[in-house]
């Protein structure tokens, strides 16, 4: 499973499950913004700049969300934290700083994001804190040990079978251990309704586009089960007891840092590349001229270009 932060952009179905990424086999997922739609593999080293960005510019939330978690934490103390699906590991350093007496793991199938992770622990002098182990779930559950908590961003949709494997991490969960489950929340936005490029409401046609794509992708996961989202009721049929749903938000307004705007272009970039075949001409012409960066319109040059976006915790504990 590489779910890489909980980060990836463009990642979207149902209430906007982007900025994410995690798969039991590495099926493809493309988050809507890759050449890999057709469910083949995705070069997780080459996404890793843009995987980092992501996180980084979302950095505000994840450390609202991990305070959040402190406050939900077993009475003995946080131990041990596994991050499932870390990717770069930015979540998994925002861990290790919001629970100092921790060890936080970072989990991932990919051996170049787990590196990753290691060098940015050892860079914030948090490397006697931080390890990392190579997992591939739902195979790999025996491995992970047991954890007082569990943060696993959009990655638990790339398991086929999802209330076996939240059954597998209850199991992993210490007595009073909590586990956070970043799923869905909203779509991300960065432009207005009507961009003067294409027909208005481009966006929005992008996400009916990717939402098609995302049931393809969890109804071709190996053991795949149809399970309505209703997280709180999984979980408790997990055995846990749900502690409390929250949502973050991501709200950077126009203009843009000049960072935050070559992520943007990065994204839409993939969105091109990925979903061509999905949306109609006039979509593909409106984001070529999006993508032109002689067009006075594009993301490039544009001065209303924002990023607003959610995501939603849904947390649950083991009896102690």
């Amino acid at each position: 499973m590489s779910a890489h932060d909980g980060t990836h952009d463009g990642h979207r179905h149902g209430q906007g499950h982007q900025q994410g990424h995690g798969h039991g086999r590495r099926h493809g997922h493309g988050h809507g913004s890759g050449r890999d739609h057709d469910h083949t593999d995705l070069d997780w080293a080459e996404l890793a700049p843009l995987l980092t960005r992501q996180a980084e510019t979302q950095s505000p939330l994840y450390t609202e969300a991990a305070a959040w978690l402190a406050s939900l934490a077993p009475a003995g103390g946080v131990r041990r934290v596994l991050d499932v699906g870390s990717g770069p590991g930015v979540v998994t350093a925002l861990l290790a700083e919001a629970f100092p007496e921790a060890e936080v793991v970072a989990v991932d199938a990919t051996p170049e994001l787990l590196a990753l992770a290691r060098e940015r622990a050892d860079a914030r002098g948090l490397g006697d804190r931080v390890a990392t182990l190579r997992a591939e779930l739902p195979e790999d559950f025996g491995t992970l040990g047991t954890a007082d908590l569990i943060w696993a961003s959009h990655s638990l949709h790339h398991i086929g079978d999802q209330r076996a494997a939240l059954v597998s991490f209850a199991e992993v969960l210490n007595p009073g251990g909590v586990i956070a489950l970043a799923e869905g929340g909203l779509p991300a936005r960065h432009l207005p309704w009507n961009a003067g490029v294409g027909r208005p409401g481009l966006e929005a046609r992008i996400d009916a586009a990717h939402a098609d794509w995302f049931g393809e992708m969890r109804a071709a996961l190996p053991d795949s089960k149809e399970e309505i989202d209703d997280w709180a009721a999984l979980l408790t049929a997990a055995g846990l007891t749900p502690s409390g749903t929250r949502s973050f938000l991501t709200d950077v307004p126009a203009p843009l840092p000049d960072a935050v705007r070559a992520q943007v272009v990065a994204h839409y970039t993939r969105l091109r590349e990925g979903l061509a075949e999905r949306v109609a001409d006039d979509d593909r012409a409106a984001l070529d001229r999006l993508l032109d960066p002689a067009d006075p319109l594009s993301l490039h040059r544009r001065p209303d270009v924002f990023l607003l976006t959610a995501r939603t915790v849904h947390t649950a504990r083991r009896a102690g």
